[in-house]
């Protein structure tokens, strides 16, 4: 069938209504824009079949999930368990990891990727740089090589490639460093259902979000890679938390020994309505209700101790079964699509620019929580948010979640690790540990003496 036809078919042929007018190299980039497209998937998300759900009602069913606390109490395998399972899966070669970043820095104030913005409190690594500096510690302790699959977006494809390029891969070698581009959807007018151009040769299109990656992996080869190489964990952390302990032994062992698909890192919500999704267990599944979604009285609601009944707060740190992220690319559904409405710019029937101020589109994109409900066995660990949590997503001057925010974090952890080892840190001091010096407090007490004090601005490198 033509591309004409299609489009046809399927209601669209609006799009080459400029076609006539186009140079060669312009209706080039804009037929194969449109041959990317699934158009019969289209039409079903903007058939109105889908209903959405009821969160209020769901919400009044939702419990906090079974999970490993911070006491480390629990009856199926103990903390040294499973440090020990998820050391020896490491140096079996059984891990790779997954980094998510395709999120631009404009909440920043910053023009590039998200991962090229400098955040080392003394060292001003990049967000990109400190995650390579830690897997390739974990690879020097454990004696193996980890793969990183870096997932970008349209966005920041080119400028991650060449920043990697330039930077000589972070230090990772060729075969640790695997970048690929998520896919993109359509955005669709809101009244009509039909497809916007942002311009005459051009598709209005967005990024279809996190939940891609799935879908993303497969396409451009990275589950085979794993499969080829003899991965079957994925451990998953997305690139503006640089407090995520990559590949941490301790996570990967309790998915093992579980016999978990998809195991989650939660932490314990500062606040009710704090904007992080809420892990939750429905009816027997676990799942994620997002922030935006859950009542008030829901979030509220406290247990007989005067703790929030719905505590857990994910802050998108998981481990994957490779055969299962298989299974779900190879379903008919896969990971259902959201919409959202917003104002989307567009190219009118006169060729003119439109630039709404209010939502006249809809645009679709899926997340990977929500994978969760798709587990037959999901597993639910807290960490301690001090150690494993500290988000960059707004510039300094908000109330949280900034650079200065997070800078404040490392270095209060960095300064404890020294404390436990009996050394002086003066509160005014500041101090930043490069983990291929210290991956954790442990390694610092074996390498420093007990009674040394700090006098200036340190970094241990």
């Amino acid at each position: 069938m033509n591309l004409n036809a299609k489009l046809t078919q399927y209601a669209q042929e609006h799009l080459l209504r400029f076609d006539a007018e186009l140079t060669p190299a312009e209706r080039s980039e804009l037929h194969q824009q449109l041959d990317k497209v699934d158009f019969a998937q289209l039409a079903r998300l903007t058939s109105g079949a889908d209903t959405g759900l009821n969160w209020t009602e769901l919400a009044q069913r939702a419990e906090a999930p079974p999970a490993v606390r911070l006491d480390r109490q629990h009856a199926q395998c103990s903390s040294d368990e499973a440090l020990a399972e998820g050391k020896q899966a490491l140096r079996s070669g059984r891990v790779g990891m997954i980094l998510v970043a395709g999120g631009q820095g404009t909440r920043l104030g910053f023009d590039q990727p998200k991962g090229m913005f400098p955040i080392g409190p003394l060292s001003q690594r990049t967000l990109f740089q400190m995650h390579c500096d830690r897997l390739l510690a974990v690879m020097k302790r454990f004696g193996t090589s980890i793969p990183m699959y870096v997932m970008t977006s349209p966005a920041t494809d080119a400028q991650t490639r060449a920043y990697f390029q330039q930077q000589a891969r972070c230090g990772l070698n060729a075969d640790q460093l695997v970048i690929f581009c998520q896919g993109t959807m359509p955005a669709v007018d809101a009244k009509t259902g039909k497809a916007l151009l942002a311009s005459k040769h051009s598709l209005a299109l967005s990024p279809d979000g996190h939940g891609g990656l799935i879908e993303a992996l497969d396409k451009h080869g990275c589950l085979k890679h794993a499969l080829q190489r003899g991965i079957d964990l994925l451990y998953y952390a997305q690139v503006d938390n640089p407090l995520a302990e990559l590949c941490d032994a301790e996570l990967i062992g309790y998915h093992v020994l579980s016999g978990s698909q998809l195991t989650t890192q939660v932490v314990k919500k500062r606040f009710a309505k704090e904007k992080v999704g809420n892990v939750v267990r429905i009816d027997g599944k676990v799942q994620i209700i997002e922030y935006s979604d859950l009542p008030d009285r829901a979030a509220e609601q406290c247990d007989a101790s005067g703790q929030l009944k719905l505590w857990a707060g994910n802050i998108a740190v998981h481990v994957f079964d490779r055969k299962f992220l298989e299974a779900v690319v190879t379903s008919q559904d896969g990971l259902p699509f959201h919409r959202a409405a917003k104002p989307v710019p567009f190219v009118d029937d006169s060729g003119r620019l439109v630039e709404p101020k209010e939502a006249n589109g809809i645009k679709f994109e899926r997340f990977v929580f929500d994978l969760l409900p798709l587990a037959e066995r999901a597993f639910v660990v807290e960490g301690d948010a001090a150690k494993v949590f500290a988000p960059v997503k707004n510039a300094n001057g908000a109330s949280l979640d900034t650079p200065a925010h997070t800078q404040a974090a490392l270095m209060a952890m960095h300064r404890e690790w020294l404390q436990l080892a009996r050394v002086q840190v003066p509160a005014h001091i500041r101090v930043e540990i490069h983990p291929d010096w210290a991956l954790d407090a442990d390694e610092v007490k074996a390498k420093i003496s007990p009674g040394l004090a700090f006098h200036a601005d340190t970094f241990l490198r």
